[in-house]
């Protein structure tokens, strides 16, 4: 109708016009949205902690099937099939027939080592160093007040069965098909991103691969070693500080310490001379670990500073627990993998930048 009057449409109270405001605003929301990532990564980091682990056992596994591909021209698919079915052969075998002696052992292997620990307090005391008590529960509370209490689901047996399976079930899943979840991360970026982000997993990929096998020789050398050198020279519970140097060799640098404290303390529960002879296997083994194996492999991996592995782990351990601990290592690999990326794209597109500047 021509006579009707005209509405004319007003802008509401929600309509923000003023780009001044909405650039402050967007700014705003972008902080808001970093804290309270930084929040939900706190609040969920024992679950990130396992997926982390679990893609670096699928790193083994994926390791592993590459390095059987060399021999055995088969599909993927059966080497991964073969590795699994190796790996649970050979927890099998250890749990059916050395279970039971490595059972026996480590039920006196706390009997030994506080007996030794009681002993040096003795030493200390009779030397004027101060009246020093020491027993197994103010040992275990320190420990525990050490590694920190945020992974304090792997603290009960349970709780330890229970991640390493699920560790395991989401390696094997991820070293099924590794480029199906690399391609569903890609796809939640944007375009001119995914280029560099697939140049970036797979140097990921090829480090952690590399430092997961040097760390899996390096275990099966000081194990093996330890065991037999153990043997040889009589020191007791041989098989138990076999697998406990072995297992602590995944940790580098801590693991090393404090299997060399076991093996030391046990070696002396059985003679001065034997305990010498422990001194000298664990002086032999990593001095083989530390300059042959660690450079041999350092060499086509990342080559991390031990002053720089050491700090990561004590403070990831003090913070996130033994997860944290065992994990600093090659959380450490990838950051420095992805800074060094991001400086390698900064360098290239640098001389681009400046031919534009000048230019214009």
């Amino acid at each position: 109708m021509a006579g009707r009057e005209r509405r004319t449409e007003r802008p509401g109270p929600t309509e923000i016009r003023s780009q001044l405001v909405r650039t402050e605003l967007l700014k705003a929301g972008a902080w808001i949205g970093l804290a309270l990532l930084v929040g939900a990564c706190i609040i969920l980091i024992q679950p990130i902690l396992l997926i982390f682990a679990g893609i670096v056992m699928a790193s083994m596994l994926d390791g592993g099937t590459r390095l059987l591909g060399r021999v055995l021209p088969i599909g993927r698919a059966w080497r991964l099939l073969i590795i699994c079915l190796s790996l649970l052969a050979f927890l099998a075998w250890a749990i059916l027939f050395a279970g039971s002696q490595i059972a026996d052992q480590a039920a006196t292997l706390q009997k030994v080592v506080m007996a030794q620990v009681e002993r040096l307090a003795a030493w200390a005391s009779d030397h004027g160093m101060g009246n020093v008590e020491i027993d197994a529960k103010t040992i275990s509370d320190n420990i525990a007040g050490t590694v920190g209490r945020v992974t304090a689901a792997v603290g009960s047996v349970v709780g330890a069965i229970t991640s390493l399976v699920m560790i395991v079930v989401l390696g094997i899943f991820i070293a099924i098909e590794p480029r199906l979840y690399e391609r569903g991360v890609a796809w939640m970026l944007p375009m001119r991103m995914r280029g560099d982000f697939y140049i970036t997993t797979a140097r990921m990929g090829f480090t952690l691969r590399r430092l997961m096998a040097g760390r899996l020789l390096g275990m099966l050398v000081e194990g093996i070693g330890t065991w037999l050198a153990c043997l040889a020279v009589g020191i007791p519970m041989a098989a138990l500080m076999g697998l406990l140097t072995g297992l602590l060799a995944f940790i580098p640098n801590i693991g090393a310490i404090v299997s060399g404290v076991l093996l030391i303390l046990v070696g002396f529960s059985a003679g001065t001379d034997t305990g010498f002879y422990a001194m000298a296997i664990y002086l032999v083994v990593q001095t083989v670990d530390g300059y042959l194996i660690v450079p041999m492999v350092a060499k086509q991996t990342v080559d991390l500073a031990p002053a720089l592995v050491l700090g990561a782990q004590i403070l990831l351990g003090a913070l996130l627990g033994i997860l944290g601990l065992a994990l600093a290592d090659p959380i450490v690999a990838m950051i420095k993998v992805a800074l060094e990326r991001e400086a390698e794209r900064n360098a290239d597109a640098a001389p681009v930048m400046t031919k534009a500047a000048e230019s214009g």
